[in-house]
């Protein structure tokens, strides 16, 4: 006979879910009758959808093997500080490290309970650094330009494609720091070898070193034996973006590791001969970084050994038509579209604009506008996003349109709309009727409105015609 788990009082329920580890219980029959909150936010289910039901309702184990918790009750199987990794029944994947164990009253098993640390991010971020190993896509000839500011970068960075020293990339956000890393990694022997850009700022300090330098199994909780980008980027590149957000304890093991030419894994006793060209990028002026104790002395000096400061868009605006004109027709293959390029007033503004996010800026304005753009037509100001057509100087102050007087004495100035909102309103109902005298045949419509069907199609969608 099995013996019932008694319910737990309301009182000890509130407690288990303050606790910050996931506790799974099941009773003699492997339906759960404990599930605390923290256990319903690693595996990111409701307690009414866990709560008595059999374990293989709620997983997506092959068979009840697979189950630590159903080990536990079928032969008293006990696994401590274990790494596990499943699905629940959504497909979501966890992973886990857990205690798991039966419960015994009377030398009979009664239940088997499981004691959860997630480690679902952690996994994901390892796995994840660990596919940034790729090909450099970008080469020189990809680098778009004719002012002398990019110019003079992109000369000294061919430069320094023939040897293996360290560099520093500086310049703001968005200028196209890591098209410049990649495209010397591309320009240098190391070419066939790997090219692994990390971004500094996007993990935290508790990962990004076991990221970096790798770790060995048991050196921390759920940690396995797993090589860090040092030894993942062996013989060739390794790019470290935002390398003034480390703290300054892993900036100075970063030195250790360039000077010596060798690293450690965390919970290794042996060091490991690595052969990796630094690509370093900063976002701010380096010696700003320097002032405000964001980038060790030593170590900028180690990195700056060739120093590139990629110009942000403000002082090349004589490369925006080419820039813009690049992006055009990159967004009308993606998007299957046929638009020209920029409307004159649009061009004109965008030489005025200060473009505070750069290269990246203006290739996101384009990709916006052209979501909005008919198939065929220019970007026009409408195209724009409202903070930016805020920005723009209004039609009245460059042009006369006639004589506002007169408007007002006539009484309707109030009813008077802007000129794209009234031709779009005519532009709807127009091609509404012509839609309705060909029975909604787009092929005969367009051929009668002497555009193409894609056009005509774009249109219909836009009107929701």
């Amino acid at each position: 006979m099995f013996k019932e788990i008694p319910q737990l009082p309301g009182v000890y329920r509130q407690l288990l879910d303050a606790i910050d580890i996931g506790i799974h219980v099941i009773n003699h029959e492997g339906k759960s009758i404990i599930y605390n909150k923290k256990m319903s936010e690693i595996e990111d289910m409701n307690k009414e959808e866990v709560l008595n039901k059999s374990i293989m309702d709620i997983f997506l184990f092959n068979s009840e093997e697979e189950s630590r918790l159903l080990q536990a009750l079928s032969n008293g199987s006990v696994h401590r500080n274990a790494k596990q990794t499943y699905f629940n029944f959504k497909g979501q994947e966890i992973t886990t490290i857990n205690d798991t164990f039966p419960l015994v009253h009377n030398d009979m098993r009664i239940g088997a309970v499981e004691i959860a640390k997630d480690i679902t991010k952690l996994e994901r971020l390892t796995r994840e650094t660990s596919r940034e190993k790729h090909d450099a896509k970008f080469t020189f000839e990809q680098i778009i330009g004719e002012s002398s500011a990019i110019k003079e970068v992109v000369h000294n960075a061919q430069r320094a494609t023939r040897t293996s020293s360290s560099v520093l990339i500086s310049g703001e956000t968005g200028t196209g720091k890591e098209l410049f890393a990649q495209s010397i990694h591309n320009g240098s022997h190391r070419s066939a070898k790997p090219f692994i850009s990390q971004n500094c700022a996007a993990l935290p300090d508790s990962l990004i070193e076991g990221i970096l330098f790798g770790s060995v199994k048991g050196a921390f909780t759920g940690a396995t034996d797993h090589p860090g980008l040092f030894e993942q980027a062996d013989g060739g590149t390794l790019m470290l973006d935002e390398i003034n957000s480390l703290n300054a304890s892993l900036q100075a093991k970063l030195l250790r590791a360039i000077q010596e030419k060798s690293i450690r894994r965390i919970g290794d006793t042996k060091n490991r001969t690595i052969d990796v060209r630094i690509i370093a990028t900063v976002n701010e002026d380096p010696l700003l970084s320097l002032e405000k104790n964001r980038l060790r002395e030593d170590l900028y000096y180690r990195l700056s050994v060739v120093s590139l400061t990629v110009p942000p868009l403000r002082k090349r605006k004589e490369d925006i038509s080419l820039l813009a004109d690049h992006f055009v027709q990159k967004y009308n293959h993606r998007f299957q579209l046929h638009v020209p390029g920029l409307a004159d007033e649009v061009s004109h503004f965008f030489k005025q604009y200060d473009w505070p996010g750069n290269v990246r800026e203006l290739e996101h304005m384009i990709e916006g506008a052209m979501n909005l753009i008919d198939y065929d037509e220019p970007i026009h100001t409408i195209h724009l996003p409202v903070h930016v057509r805020k920005k723009f100087p209004l039609p009245a102050n460059d042009m006369t349109i006639g004589d506002s007087n007169s408007l007002k004495q006539k009484g309707v100035e109030s009813a008077v709309k802007p000129l794209h909102a009234y031709i779009e309103e005519v532009e709807k109902m127009y091609l509404a009727n012509v839609l309705s005298m060909y029975n909604g045949n787009i092929s005969q419509a367009a051929e009668k409105l002497g555009i193409k069907r894609q056009s005509l199609q774009y249109r219909r969608r836009k009107y929701n015609l």
